[in-house]
Parts: structure tokens; C-alpha cells; sequence
């Protein structure tokens, strides 16, 4: 694993930051919670690759609050499109 920060999907709309941290803390030590409000996943971010990749095998597919967690490395986000891009044509 390259990176130290993981996507985490399929989360109950009910679950918080706290209970996250204190899953994924089982497994190492975890810098930043971040979960998108309303849409159902979320970001961890461990101290490092190493223990991004113990947390990812550890909790991947296990279910948490009734549902099967998708666990994978997070990948960064693309460049949004510019719809003012003058050079753009129609």
C-alpha cells in the first residue's frame, strides 16, 4: 500500500467520526476520521502505509452496524472540470 489513508464504504448514515476511530484505533493509530455526510462512506487516515494495510485486511468485508464494510486504499481526488473554460466550445 502506498499510502496511509483508506476509503471506507457502505457505512450506516447513523455512524459517527468517534465510532470509526475507535474501530479502525484497534489496529493502529489514526490521524483524521472523515466520513461524507449523507452518501454513505468515508476516509481514515493511519500513521502509516504499514498500518493502513493491517486495518484494510483486518476490517475489510466484516460488518459493522449490519452492513459489509468496502475498505480501500483512497485515491486522490481528480481535478474538477472548469465549466468557464473559454476555450470550451459548444
Amino acid at each position: 500500500m502506498q499510502g496511509s489513508k483508506l476509503y471506507v464504504g457502505n457505512l450506516s448514515y447513523t455512524v459517527t467520526n468517534q465510532q470509526l476511530e475507535e474501530l479502525f484505533g484497534k489496529h493502529g493509530t489514526v490521524k483524521s476520521v472523515n466520513i461524507i455526510e449523507g452518501k454513505g462512506f468515508g476516509f481514515v487516515e493511519m500513521s502509516s502505509p504499514e498500518e493502513a494495510e493491517k486495518a484494510k485486511e483486518a476490517l475489510n468485508e466484516t460488518d459493522f452496524n449490519d452492513r459489509p464494510l468496502k475498505i480501500d486504499e483512497a485515491k486522490p481526488q481528480k481535478p474538477r472540470r472548469d465549466f468557464n473554460d473559454s476555450r470550451r466550445r459548444y
